[in-house]
């Protein structure tokens, strides 16, 4: 069976410099606040809350594994969990210029998501059992991530 996948929504999350944890035995680990953001798409409008964080892994091939948990509060008043698992990776001058900082075509390197979306609102439980998939990229100071739904 084919699976389709439809625009569900897109993410604009705002964040705060990286806190270095340092290397583990894993790979450098790093917390990255999330400090606020919205998102926008058909059926789910609102805003991301400054309360949570990306807990990265960066290996030393210098792909990064993202880990990511927040809140989002829809224009309704619900509060929506969101855990987005995923991975970054590319050529190293590329990676290199986004650690600077500096502005990437997203289509130079990998950013793919699998965000969770859990709710105790009755008018959004139907996230609660839904798969989906999104596509990022990143900025000094901002990830966009478009979410897709697995049909």
């Amino acid at each position: 069976m084919k699976l389709e996948l439809e625009h569900f929504c897109d993410l604009t999350v705002e964040l705060e410099a990286p806190m270095e944890l340092g290397n583990s035995m894993r790979g450098t680990r790093r917390i990255i606040p999330i400090i606020g953001g919205h998102v926008e798409g058909k059926s789910l409008n609102g805003r991301v809350l400054a309360l949570g964080a990306d807990w990265q892994t960066v290996f030393e091939n210098g792909v990064a594994e993202l880990d990511t948990r927040y809140c989002i509060e829809t224009h309704d008043g619900a509060l929506i969990d969101i855990r987005n698992f995923g991975f970054r990776h590319g050529p190293k001058d590329v990676l290199d210029a986004l650690a600077r900082g500096e502005h990437v075509d997203p289509s130079k390197y990998y950013m793919r998501t699998q965000p969770r979306f859990e709710t105790g609102d009755e008018r959004y439980s139907w996230l609660n059992h839904r798969i989906f998939v999104g596509s990022g990229q990143r900025e000094k100071s901002t990830v966009y991530v478009s979410v897709y739904e697995v049909l």
